[in-house]
């Protein structure tokens, strides 16, 4: 649209590049005035997706342009979100509503820490460490004159360390089963975020190293996955979304926001991300909900179900404050790709231009013969000098003073045009690329702690709000009464249990047993077991009963009647001159079974499966006789005890 009421054509990867960081650049957008072939009234609505972005400098002119109606949607609103629509928030759907609506699926975090990424590392004078040159990734040996320390910030940007690398996708590899999806035989699809394109390459070798499985397990999927010859990234994409392979996907920002790959079930960050809004999206690439049908069909001979998924945290990144995106003070952190495209979008102030006249005078410095002559040959005869020289004296307040301001806009906009063209744009990131990245293969890198996060904010406050839920209706809710009065041995029925559970799925709570289940794990998982089974509704007694501090464990409801079973079995072995017959205990099984998922059984119950199956009421009379009612209220004061 902005192409259209300006009458001009936008360069090519403003549509298929994220612009994000580019509409924090603009203080003074590009005026937009009226164009008669697309009237202010052409629209009664306007709906702006992605509002947390969408609303911002760049486009903002576009949406104001009309006289309608203005509808923002977004996954991740911030405080200039709320601000541009005046606080006027129509509908809101929350991630514990999503969940409990069963929309989307939760997550637990599981944190990886290795000495090199929480210390950093020191290599003494003497050895011998790596150069590679980024673009070419040609490698280059050079023995340290003096002590060569790095802090755990620079690691993969600056330094590449491969034993950290390596350290943690051995974790991965070694723990995924263990301690995150148990039940699995084969490693859910995983989605791991890396810092750049040369950490994304790394970590994809070091993958297929030590998984052992071929090219195929492990791929790479960023912009430049097609340079060379490769499969593109939007058939990577699909293959990983539809088919077996990749496993594991590793990408930069391409597969951030945006993409629907609903099999993910392990999204590993292995970079930080200082934004709320861009976390809360890649965030979001795991909680989709996807059909058993579409998942098994990248898991064959799996019978699963996602239910939740896992975050492998492996730099901190659930652990630090976040902030709001908003508009940049200086342009020192804007890569010069966002600077560049900036300008090929018509930005023309002041800060963008003198920073790219800077960073390209410090190209100039260090380019090759080859490079010079290729961006006069891309430029149309300008010299990196040229170009840095044009802007300055663009900008340059005393020889513009005179000049009309069209005049001087003008001056402006020449110095600029060179940069319209995309490939010098590629030529000057290719040169910038240059800059060796010193590769540590020297330090070995050691596992200081794998394991669910501890102290989760989300853990946290789902427990807390079911205690306290507890707490200010045990005199109301039946089943609490019951409960906290269990020494009196009232019978619990499943309605009561039922009606419990419905108190806590309903708003504002929007409790599910699972995810409880899932957060007592996190918070104290040497308590906890079971926490990868499938959750019966009767698992609700032990929640409510640890919360209560009745025991001490955190046990799945059908084990803890088991455990009842063989101590009531024990003891009448041992008391009874005549133990059960094989069939009879065959059918004691089926009962305790039956107790395990509905707190007790009744002799109606007999007409009903599984028992009709197997002779129903008349067998079981058969079998125990005038023993049968003594035996029914034995096992349901002893295994639901």
């Amino acid at each position: 649209m902005f192409s259209m009421l300006k009458g001009r054509e936008l360069a090519e990867e403003a549509d298929e590049e994220s612009t994000e960081k580019i509409e924090t650049l603009f203080k003074d957008p590009e005026p937009i005035g009226y164009n008669p072939a697309i009237p202010i009234e052409s629209f009664d609505i306007v709906v702006t997706d992605e509002a947390h972005r969408s609303i911002y400098n760049l486009w903002r002119q576009v949406l104001e342009y009309f006289d309608a109606y203005l509808i923002g949607l977004t996954a991740t609103p911030n405080k200039q979100t709320f601000g541009f629509f005046n606080q006027n928030l129509v509908m809101e759907y929350g991630h514990a509503q999503a969940v409990a609506d069963g929309v989307n699926v939760n997550y637990d975090v599981y944190r990886i820490k290795t000495e090199v990424s929480e210390q950093g590392a020191k290599v003494d004078k003497g050895f011998w460490l790596e150069t590679q040159d980024k673009a070419t990734r040609r490698k280059t040996a050079w023995q340290l004159d003096d002590d060569f320390e790095y802090q755990p910030e620079e690691l993969d940007r600056a330094v590449q360390t491969p034993d950290q690398i390596r350290t943690v996708v051995r974790t991965l590899r070694d723990r995924w089963q263990a301690d995150m999806f148990p039940a699995r035989t084969e490693l859910p699809k995983t989605l791991i975020f890396a810092k750049d394109d040369n950490h994304a390459e790394k970590i994809v070798e070091i993958l297929r190293e030590e998984f052992g499985r071929g090219n195929e397990f492990a791929q790479k999927i960023t912009y430049r996955s097609a340079q060379g010859g490769g499969t593109s990234p939007e058939q990577l994409i699909k293959d990983f979304r539809t088919g077996y392979y990749p496993r594991v996907a590793v990408t930069v920002d391409m597969i951030a926001t945006g993409t629907d790959i609903k099999p993910v079930e392990i999204v590993v960050f292995m970079r930080s991300v200082k934004s709320r809004s861009f976390f809360e999206q890649m965030k979001g690439r795991g909680v989709r909900v996807c059909n058993p049908t579409d998942l098994a069909a990248v898991n064959p001979g799996e019978h699963i179900k996602k239910d939740h998924f896992v975050i492998v945290d492996c730099v901190g990144v659930c652990e630090r404050d976040k902030t709001d995106s908003r508009p940049m003070d200086t342009k020192k952190s804007v890569p010069l790709d966002k600077l560049l495209q900036a300008v090929s979008l018509g930005n023309v102030e002041d800060d963008v231009l003198s920073s790219i006249a800077a960073r390209l005078a410090r190209l100039d410095k260090d380019a090759s013969d080859a490079d010079r002559a290729k961006v006069v040959e891309l430029s149309g005869g300008k010299t990196l000098r040229d170009l840095a020289r044009g802007i300055v004296e663009a900008l340059n307040i005393d020889a513009t003073q005179d000049m009309p301001p069209a005049e001087a806009d003008q001056r402006l906009r020449d110095a600029t045009k060179p940069f319209a063209a995309p490939a010098l744009r590629e030529q000057l990131l290719k040169m910038k690329q240059k800059a060796d990245l010193v590769i540590d293969t020297v330090t070995q890198d050691s596992l200081l702690h794998a394991g669910f996060s501890e102290g989760s904010d989300r853990a946290t406050a789902l427990v807390q709000s079911f205690e306290e839920f507890i707490a200010q209706h045990k005199d109301e809710i039946t089943a609490l009464q019951i409960l906290y009065s269990r020494p009196t041995r009232a019978p619990l029925k499943f309605e009561d249990v039922k009606a419990l559970a419905d108190a806590l799925h309903a708003p504002p709570l929007n409790i599910d047993e699972g995810a409880l289940w899932q957060a007592y794990a996190t918070l104290r998982k040497d308590k906890v077991k079971g926490a990868t089974q499938r959750r019966l509704l009767t698992d609700l007694v032990s929640l409510v009963r640890f919360a209560m501090q009745q025991t001490n464990e955190l046990v799945p409801y059908p084990e803890r009647v088991q455990a009842n079973f063989k101590a009531w079995l024990a003891q009448h072995q041992q008391t009874d001159n005549n133990p059960f017959t094989q069939e009879q205990q065959h059918w004691l099984e089926m009962i305790r079974d039956h107790i395990a998922a509905n707190l007790g059984i009744e002799i109606d119950d007999f007409e009903y499966a599984p028992f009709n199956a197997q002779g129903g009421l008349g067998k079981v009379h058969q079998l125990f006789g005038a023993e049968l009612p003594k035996v029914i209220e034995e096992l349901n004061r002893e295994l639901a005890a």
